[in-house]
């Protein structure tokens, strides 16, 4: 794609086509990661619940490990797409180089933790539940080490394959990164069953690894997404050249990387904690809380997930549209934005209002515990709408260089406000109290991120010109 085009796409494009184009692939994308993190847990949940929880419990330290490598990536691609948008492409591929060099640094990271920190992690987790849990805790535990411990030995998959779709949707070619998140997830998921379970249907046998069976299968599926993102970049994006011979990394683009990158992987860091936080909490209550909570993640998923897809669309129309300097652009991407972000959060809220039950029993076999899960879900959905409006809001600061922002808000929105209330309501020893501390943190982190929204529009989007449409 030469320089015309490339602007007639990010710069001269209608917005709402523009929006579709760069958007659409990464929300099939993303819903189709969203099944695979769901079939893996309806696998898992056919051998026990210990299983089910332990998966479960396992998410922050995995959620971490990709937070490290989106927020590399989300630093890339917005000053990638920055350069681009300056036609400046030599910078351009240099950033491309210093953010492959910082994978590989991420995947080191998780090693460590992998070889050295799972035990202490899943310790520190069950430690609260000094009673009569209802759950085999060491066999949650088990479990649990044994799945985490080899999805972080493994991560160098899922982090080289981040920042290469991070490459492509900088470009303009998102259509790419759906096909190796989507490649990878339909491996995993059919790997699933295979691993997972001893007995299949038509009389076949699997390996009936349970938990450390669907860990291999998440890996080996990262692993081809893995490949098919490097031949894609070689074959398709010829913006960016990688070449070893000569490289050597550059702290500047290193730092102007992490600028934008660290307030990103510091949310997701601070959502790991909150997640962490909230199981031992719910631990303190009711073990079966916990295995609720993990299976809430899993479902919510599904409206998060495309949601988080479409704002990697955004990213780039905001960040090229700043660097062109054409402030009517991007002001019109931040409301097509919001009004997909209602959609996606509403409907969202209708299924878990309406059927919570049905989603439930996907999972949990035990009906007391999807009885008390019902209540959780109906109460949690509550927050939905406002979590898409900060989800949109924090895309516009990230794509603007303003990344802090987004990390004042969810620090606020999950450290300050949704642990401090769950802990505060948990007092009282009622599991059905816990969950109101999700649409009090949401109403909270949308206020406050109107006023940055506000503080940022008067200080730099008012400045810019108006620009063509």
């Amino acid at each position: 794609m030469d320089d015309a085009l490339r602007e007639n796409k990010m710069g001269t494009m209608p917005v709402g086509r523009l929006l579709i184009s760069m958007s659409l692939p990464m929300i099939v994308s993303m819903l189709v990661q969203a099944l695979y993190n769901v079939v893996d847990s309806y696998f898992v949940g056919k051998i026990s619940l210990e299983a089910l929880t332990a998966v479960g419990q396992a998410f922050s330290a995995q959620n971490l490990m990709i937070g490290i490598a989106t927020g590399t990536g989300v630093g890339v691609n917005a000053l990638l797409s920055k350069s681009l948008g300056e036609k400046n492409p030599d910078r351009a591929n240099r950033i491309a180089h210093n953010g492959v060099l910082l994978a590989g640094v991420g995947y080191l990271i998780m090693l460590l933790f992998g070889l050295f920190g799972c035990e202490l992690y899943f310790d520190g987790m069950l430690r609260a539940a000094s009673f009569d849990a209802g759950l085999d805790l060491a066999a949650v535990k088990a479990s649990g080490i044994e799945y985490l411990r080899i999805c972080t030995l493994l991560s160098v998959f899922v982090f080289f394959e981040i920042m290469f779709e991070r490459l492509m949707q900088s470009t303009g070619r998102t259509i790419y990164s759906m096909f190796t998140q989507g490649a990878g997830a339909l491996v995993n998921i059919a790997l699933d069953p295979f691993f997972i379970l001893g007995e299949l249907p038509f009389g076949l046998h699997g390996l009936g690894l349970g938990a450390a069976g669907a860990a291999w299968a998440t890996v080996l599926g990262q692993a081809v997404g893995c490949i098919l993102g490097i031949l894609l970049n070689h074959k398709f994006n010829p913006e960016i050249r990688l070449h070893l011979r000569g490289f050597r990394p550059d702290a500047k683009l290193i730092g102007s990387i992490y600028a934008i990158g660290v307030p990103s992987i510091i949310m997701v860091a601070v959502g790991s904690v909150m997640y962490y936080a909230m199981n031992i909490i719910l631990m303190g209550v009711s073990a079966y809380g916990a295995s609720i909570f993990g299976v809430y993640f899993k479902l919510q998923s599904f409206v998060f997930m495309p949601l988080f897809g479409m704002n990697n669309g955004v990213i780039p129309i905001i960040a090229y549209n700043y660097g062109a300097g054409n402030r009517r652009r991007m002001l019109k991407t931040v409301k097509l934005a919001l009004l997909v972000a209602l959609g996606f959060m509403g409907l969202g809220l209708v299924l878990m209002q309406t059927i919570p039950g049905a989603l439930l029993s996907l999972f949990i076999k035990e009906k007391a515990v999807v009885a008390l899960g019902c209540t959780a879900l109906r109460i949690i959905s509550l927050s939905f709408l406002f979590a898409g409006i900060c989800i949109v809001f924090s895309s516009v600061f990230q794509a603007l260089g303003k990344g802090s922002y987004s990390m004042f808000v969810s620090i606020a929105r999950q450290l300050l406000v949704l642990v401090p209330v769950a802990y505060l309501l948990a007092l009282a020893g009622d599991l059905n109290l816990i969950w109101w501390s999700y649409p009090i943190a949401e109403i909270a982190s949308v206020t406050v991120s109107f006023c940055l929204f506000a503080r940022l529009y008067k200080k730099i989007i008012s400045k810019i010109p108006l620009g063509a449409e």
